[in-house]
């Protein structure tokens, strides 16, 4: 599982554990709807500074964003 898809698992992941839309994230984090929509299907890749402002709406450090769940890393 690359980079990109551990990110979006654990944004969306997050996301609903907070009960958060896709909507209410991104206005929390000044980002477009469309643009999380996005980030959770793997079209795009976010930005050092996206990673962060997300990571702060969710009340977690950037770094959790990226980390690889034993799930993920198929151990």
């Amino acid at each position: 599982m690359g980079i990109r898809d551990v990110f979006a698992q654990n944004l969306k992941t997050l996301r609903l554990a907070r009960g958060l839309s896709q909507e209410e994230l991104a206005h929390r984090a000044e980002v477009d709807r469309t643009y999380i929509s996005s980030l959770e299907r793997c079209v795009y890749g976010a930005s050092i500074d996206v990673v962060d402002r997300l990571a702060a709406v969710l009340g977690v450090e950037a770094a959790d964003l990226l980390k690889r769940t034993p799930e993920q890393s198929g151990s």
